[in-house]
C-alpha cells in the first residue's frame, strides 16, 4: 500500500510586487511516497526550491495544504524541524565560524540534553559515513573543496537520522567525477538509513541516475509526476526541450535500471 510521507494538496503561491502579483503556484498537488527518491525539475520561475522550503516549514504558500509525516508542515518551521527533515541547501550553509565536526554537530547540540562525548562521537559516525576522512573533523570550511563541504553538509543534515531529505541542486558546482561519486554516496545512503528523498535538480545525470520519480513543474503546477521512461515520454514543449535535446538523449543513453523504491518500516 502507498505509504505518503508528504502530501500537498491545492498549492497556491503568490508574491507581491508592488502592484503587480505574480502566481508561482496554482492549484498545485504532489505527493511523495515513503521510501522513494522524487527529483523536482522544472524551468526558471517554478518554484522548485520554493517548494522545497515550504515542505521543510521554512516558507508558507498563500494557500492550500502541505502535510510532513502526517503533520502540517508549518509545525516544522517552529520547532524540531532536524528530527524529522534534513535539509541539504545548494551551497551547502555551513557556518563559517564553526569546524566541520561543530557544523554536523549543531543539530544535537541545540537539544542542549546530551553529554559532549556523545555529540562528539556521533557526528563522528556521520562523518565517516559520508565518505570524509576523521582528519576532516577539525578543518575550517574555507580548507574544504567543493565536494567535501556538500559531504559536510549531507553529514550534518543526517545527523537526527531524519526519515526525509530533502536536496537543493546536491550536485550542483560538481565536476563529473565528483557528481558520479555524491550520487553514488546518495544511492547508498537512501538504501542503507531507508531514506525518502526529494531534490531539487536541473542535471539530467543525477535524475537519471537516482530517480524513482520525476515531477515535473510547469504551468504553475505538477504537469506529470511518473517513473523516469513515462515522464520523457509525456507530451509537453517542457519535457521536449529539456529531456529530449542533446543532453537528454546522452544522459538517457547512460541510463541503468530504473531506482526502486525502498521498502522502509514505518
Amino acid at each position: 500500500m502507498p505509504d505518503p510521507i508528504v502530501e500537498i494538496r491545492k498549492l497556491w503561491t503568490v508574491f507581491q510586487n508592488g502592484d503587480k502579483e505574480s502566481v508561482v503556484h496554482k492549484d498545485l498537488d504532489l505527493t511523495v511516497e515513503r521510501g522513494e527518491i522524487m527529483s523536482l525539475v522544472g524551468g526558471s520561475g517554478t518554484g522548485k526550491t520554493v517548494l522545497l522550503r515550504q515542505i521543510l516549514g521554512l516558507e508558507t504558500p498563500t494557500r492550500g495544504e502541505i502535510s510532513v509525516l502526517g503533520k502540517p508542515a508549518a509545525e516544522l518551521g517552529k520547532r524540531g524541524a532536524a528530527r524529522r527533515v534534513g535539509m541539504l541547501f545548494q551551497q551547502g550553509a555551513l557556518f563559517s565560524a564553526f569546524t566541520v565536526l561543530e557544523n554536523i554537530a549543531f543539530p544535537l547540540r541545540e537539544i542542549k540534553t546530551l553529554p559532549a562525548s556523545l555529540i562528539r562521537e556521533a557526528a563522528m559516525v556521520k562523518l565517516q559515513m559520508v565518505g570524509l576522512d576523521p582528519e576532516v573533523a577539525d578543518r575550517m570550511p574555507s580548507d574544504l573543496s567543493g565536494g567535501m563541504v556538500k559531504r559536510a553538509s549531507l553529514a550534518r543534515a543526517l545527523i537526527m537520522d531524519p526519515p526525509l531529505l530533502l536536496l537543493d541542486e546536491p550536485t550542483a558546482g560538481l565536476d563529473p567525477e565528483g557528481a558520479d561519486s555524491f550520487c553514488r554516496l546518495l544511492r547508498s545512503l537512501h538504501r542503507d538509513m531507508q531514506l525518502t528523498v526529494v531534490m531539487v535538480t536541473h542535471d539530467l545525470d543525477t535524475v537519471f541516475e537516482l530517480s524513482t520519480r520525476i515531477a515535473v513543474l510547469a504551468d504553475q503546477k505538477v504537469i506529470v509526476n511518473d517513473a523516469p521512461q513515462k515522464v520523457v515520454a509525456f507530451a509537453h514543449p517542457f519535457i521536449k526541450e529539456f529531456f529530449l535535446g542533446e543532453r537528454g538523449q546522452r544522459a538517457m543513453a547512460l541510463l541503468r535500471e530504473p531506482l526502486e523504491r525502498v521498502e522502509v518500516n514505518p
